[in-house]
Formats: structure tokens, sequence, C-alpha cells
């Protein structure tokens, strides 16, 4: 049976220099100290989706955490993408308390992959009952690095987690698919969910940073591991929304997000 409900939650932005996003000639990446220079500091959105089934709740990421700065300043990178466009009402375990939905309810967290964005919050998760997925070459990479972390992958995230992994392209449940679309990290994922009425929506995570990534022709970004299958993912992305007339909802795209359908508010069916 095809997912009941789907709901988008918006957990606000970080700032960030667009350079990071979408590279155009002519710009330098600069810290929020110097945002006030003649740059495009830009509101990258940051979301999760919780998907209502027959068979289980399953949880698509879990976006970035309430200690941030602190967490993130061994990296040094809170400079660069101060999580700072937040309201109390918009931290992931205050949308889901919106929802009146308990950890313990949820079946499966499925991490597009383990970037600081995006499991800033697994912690809070394991070991309270959903199962704990992400593919399985994210999980050698961001278990195989010597230190605690390497550009956006911080072992403080994730380091205590059990993970189980998938590869390939893979049915978790009926009507809902993850696919492989690495390049931006060895195991990046984007989801295709099902709907009966509103059909088909990939969300890209960061396979696909914004429509200006999109294209034709894509844009890389400045965090990718692998350019060439950063591009191969786009196109693979592109190809599976047209055979299936998807909605692409794209990883950090700030104006996208306000034209979507968000929790606890309104939901896709």
């Amino acid at each position: 049976m095809a997912p009941s409900k789907l709901h988008i939650l918006d957990n606000g932005a970080m700032h960030c220099d667009i350079t990071w996003l979408l590279l155009k000639p002519g710009r330098n990446i600069r810290p929020r100290q110097e945002k006030d220079h003649p740059i495009e500091w830009y509101d990258a959105s940051t979301y999760t989706v919780l998907v209502e089934t027959p068979e289980g709740r399953l949880l698509w990421d879990t976006s970035c955490p309430r200690d941030w700065e602190q967490r993130w300043e061994p990296t040094g990178l809170q400079d660069f993408f101060p999580y700072d466009n937040v309201s109390e009402e918009q931290y992931l375990d205050s949308r889901l308390k919106q929802l009146g939905v308990e950890l313990g309810s949820i079946d499966y967290a499925v991490l597009s992959h383990l970037h600081f964005d995006h499991a800033g919050n697994v912690n809070m998760l394991a070991g309270q009952g959903p199962r704990m997925i992400c593919h399985e070459k994210e999980k050698e990479f961001a278990f195989g690095f010597d230190g605690l972390f390497t550009g956006a992958h911080l072992k403080t995230d994730y380091e205590n987690v059990e993970f189980e992994t998938v590869s390939g392209d893979y049915e978790i449940l009926p009507g809902i698919t993850l696919l492989e679309t690495p390049g931006h990290t060895p195991g990046q994922m984007s989801m295709k969910v099902d709907l009966p009425e509103s059909g088909s929506m990939i969300f890209t995570s960061d396979a696909v940073y914004m429509g200006d990534s999109y294209g034709p022709p894509a844009v890389a970004a400045a965090i990718v591991n692998d350019m060439a299958a950063f591009y191969a993912s786009v196109e693979k992305v592109r190809s599976v929304a047209e055979k299936s007339n998807a909605t692409v909802v794209f990883g950090h795209d700030s104006q996208q997000m306000q034209g979507l359908r968000k929790a606890p508010e309104s939901s896709y069916t």
C-alpha cells in the first residue's frame, strides 16, 4: 500500500555564503563576521520529512542540533554555516511534538548522508525505537577517517549510533524508495515517495542543493566529494523525476520551501 500522508517539517535555516551551494565566477567564500560585505549571504533552508504508511512511520533526516555552535566549534564551520535563522518551534523535537509524534513511534530514521546539518539529531533518536538507516558507503566513509571531523562529517553527531545500511536503489517501505545519488558524499541518498493523491515526490537532499543547481545544465557546489558522480546523480534525479512526473524538492532551497505545504498546518496525501 502507498504512503498515506507526508509531512514536511520546516526546521529553519542556516546562513551561508551562497558560493558553498552554487559555484559561479567572481565569488569568495566568507565567514559570518564578513557577511555585510557585498556578497550574497543566503538562507539555506533545512527540513526533515515524516512519512506515514500502513507499514510504519519513517523520518527522513534530522536537521541541525540545538547546540550547533558548541558542537561545530572544533570544525570552524559554525562561522560559515551558522544555524541562526531558527525559532523555538522549528527545532526537530518541537516539530515532532506539534504533530503529536513520540520518538518511539517512529519505525525508521533514514539519513540522506551524515553531514552535521542532516545528522545533527541522530543521538536524540538512537535507542528510542527507530531503526537507524544510512547508505553502506556513507557509513564506511563517516566512520573510517582519522580524527574528529573531515569537512562536514563530525563524529560527535553519530559515532555511538548503530546504523543499518542499504545500497543501490532500495524500496525501504512500499511506495518509499531510497535512491543512490552519490557525489556530494560517497553515500548520499535521495528519497522518492509515491503518494496516492499528490503523486510522486523526490527529496534530493544535497544531491541537488537548490533549483539553480538543477539546471539544466547542472551547476556544481563547493562541497562535493566526487564531481563526476555529482553530475551523474543530478541527471539520475532528473530522469527519475521525468519518468514519474515527480515533484522535486531540493536540499536547501529557501525560496522553494516558502511554497511547500508544511507541517503542522498542512501535509501531502
